[in-house]
């Protein structure tokens, strides 16, 4: 994240937990926690999964980060009612971020190429089912969920997972530098590194919006919540097919 763009989201005050954010928070916690704990992450952070795998995943969640920004430009769509609480700063948010993702896009393209798969595959490549759900998913939630359904699926859910698995893979990424098929610089592993920086904000100023979207409103907060679980939920079948990849071809 540059520095202009962390001084632009400056205005967006984080508040300390109320006890319904609280328990919202930590009632999400565990399917979060199964996502970036998932086998398959484990093992592309030590450095044990196959080359094969690493690039199964890179090319069949690529439709979801090229997406990312689309997705997000249906929820912007949604926030017109200014007179509601919290629509005028999460519309302001995600006007911000929509450029922040787009940028984003192009960096996973730099690490898909380091690990040997041409642009030509990523602009064509069609999911397996187990691993598109989560597009469908997202899709649906933005078209005709509420504009806090689309933030908590998408902000929260995809990228609060995202932030912690991807901090533990940068961490561990220099284990393939020695690979022949794959190249470790700066460029290839920008994508990682931004990820692993910034988004332990991101969810947080999310988490932030939900707040002041929902207020007192409980249908709005089980929404919300809903939507998070369910994002979170298609995010780790992904990660199952995924992970069937690895297990197949170690043995």
């Amino acid at each position: 994240m540059t520095a202009l763009y962390k001084k632009d989201v400056n205005h967006l005050k984080i508040t300390p937990h109320t006890t319904w954010s609280q328990q919202f928070w930590e009632e999400l916690t565990p399917y979060k926690d199964r996502i970036s704990d998932h086998p398959f992450f484990m093992n592309m952070a030590n450095g044990q999964l196959t080359l094969k795998s690493f690039r199964y995943a890179l090319l069949n969640f690529y439709p979801l980060v090229a997406h990312f920004p689309s997705l997000m430009g249906l929820a912007l769509a949604k926030a017109t009612h200014f007179s509601e609480f919290g629509v005028t700063e999460t519309r302001d948010w995600l006007i911000q971020n929509i450029k922040v993702e787009e940028r984003h896009l192009n960096w996973y393209r730099d690490w898909a190429g380091g690990f040997g798969i041409a642009l030509d595959e990523l602009d064509r490549v069609q999911p397996p089912a187990p691993m598109n759900a989560v597009n469908h998913y997202l899709w649906n939630i933005n078209t005709r969920g509420t504009l806090v359904e689309s933030l908590a699926a998408t902000n929260l859910a995809i990228e609060w997972a995202t932030g912690d698995w991807s901090n533990k893979v940068y961490q561990g990424i220099h284990a393939y530098t020695d690979h022949p098929e794959v190249s470790i610089n700066k460029r290839t592993i920008a994508w990682l590194r931004a990820h692993a920086h910034y988004d332990d904000l991101h969810p947080v100023e999310a988490m932030e919006l939900i707040k002041l979207l929902c207020g007192e409103n409980i249908e709005l907060r089980d929404k919300a919540f809903n939507a998070v679980k369910n994002g979170l939920a298609y995010y780790e079948m992904a990660l199952d097919e995924c992970y069937k990849v690895q297990q197949e071809d170690c043995l």
